[in-house]
């Protein structure tokens, strides 16, 4: 087999790229690797697909926890989503495909059980504790970069855990440019994010993939968010404002396709990602509708007192129980970790990436277990 023969082969594509579109002979690693045949950043969605942060996305949260319908988004549908989304913007765009898929799907790896509600629980414990926040994009990249591979990391490029790093389609922009960063300023971005919450809302990709899916972030759950509120009846969909959907539409294949023949017409040849007036407008009214009348109403008051507890009374346990190893923290997560990962994270720290990485199932299946002996 000619390697170098092949290798051309698989980057073919990239002689038609935009010359705003990252390159795979751009992607920088902490740790240098042995190259074979695979462009970078496609080696990176493999290296992601395979993880076991990956494989657990199948039982975490979207919006709905505990609802009964087998319709209804999980996480791993989300990803694939945005994944799906922002390469189809990226073709039109003639952007690095590889990299917008790596980003998207391992985008949310560090969502916590309960979705967002479990993530503002732990931010909680992680602030009382650590005197650190807690951010599920913050905590992807942490799984990624220190937690996967027996906490030796995926030694995924820079610019995918940047992108995955500054994702969160949670801030509408009506406009999204990249900003040019080295490894040291990406850590920076990382390690600040623990210090400062609202360091967040300031963070911009380091390549226009990456603003490409924070985007479509936002565009993959506005409208599937709405089609699983309806089919669980939270809502109706004649409760949409008509101003609203006489410009994006009613359903989620209009609103998704309305947004991104929006973004293609004013971001073509150009080193950014732009909305026009109306459509942002829209999506602004959208995501306030969206909030005030489905994530407001997703838990009951009672889920979210039981949310807390379980995160809470699990917490102290393990911190306590760390050196039982009959413990599961110890049988399920800390026997399989390396050294260099033991020796160098605080008690506190290990029980937060232990809660942080557990599925819903798994999380409450061991609080019914430990139930007796909590506190």
């Amino acid at each position: 087999m000619n390697q170098d023969i092949i290798k051309k082969v698989m980057l073919r594509g990239e002689k038609n790229l935009s010359k705003y579109a990252s390159k795979s002979k751009e992607s920088i690693r902490l740790n240098k690797i042995d190259e074979d045949y695979r462009p970078n950043y496609f080696r990176d969605i493999d290296r992601i697909i395979h993880s076991l942060s990956y494989t657990r996305y199948i039982d975490k949260t979207q919006v709905f926890t505990h609802w009964n319908n087998d319709n209804v988004s999980r996480r791993i549908i989300h990803v694939q989503l945005v994944a799906k989304i922002a390469r189809t913007i990226g073709r039109a765009l003639s952007l690095n495909e590889d990299l917008i898929e790596a980003i998207g799907l391992g985008h949310d790896i560090g969502h916590v059980p309960f979705g967002h509600e479990g993530e503002y629980i732990l931010d909680d414990i992680s602030m009382k504790y650590l005197h650190e926040h807690f951010a599920h994009n913050v905590e992807s990249v942490r799984e990624l970069m220190c937690l996967e591979n027996n906490g030796l990391g995926t030694n995924l490029s820079i610019q995918v855990l940047d992108g995955i790093l500054c994702h969160n389609g949670e801030f509408l922009l009506g406009k999204y440019e990249p900003k040019n960063k080295t490894v040291e300023e990406f850590l920076k971005d990382y390690e600040t994010c623990y210090k400062d919450d609202k360091y967040i809302k300031t963070l911009k990709p380091m390549t226009l993939e990456g603003c490409v899916v924070r985007i479509s972030d936002m565009i993959a759950y506005l409208g599937r968010d709405i089609e699983d509120a309806v089919r669980l009846g939270v809502i109706k969909k004649t409760d949409l404002p008509k101003e609203i959907t006489e410009v994006l539409g009613n359903d989620n294949r209009s609103i998704v396709n309305t947004i991104i023949n929006d973004i293609v017409n004013n971001s073509f040849d150009k080193p950014y990602i732009e909305l026009s007036k109306p459509i942002y407008d829209a999506i602004k009214a959208l995501k306030k509708f969206n909030n005030d009348n489905i994530y407001q109403k997703a838990h009951t008051e009672d889920d979210l007192k039981f949310y807390k507890k379980v995160f809470n009374d699990l917490f102290i346990y393990y911190r306590d129980n760390i050196n039982d190893k009959n413990c599961s923290i110890n049988s399920v997560f800390l026997n399989n970790m390396a050294k260099k990962y033991l020796e160098n994270t605080s008690v506190e720290r290990k029980v937060i990436d232990y809660l942080a990485g557990m599925t819903d199932e798994f999380i409450i299946r061991e609080y019914k277990k430990l139930q007796d002996k909590l506190s």
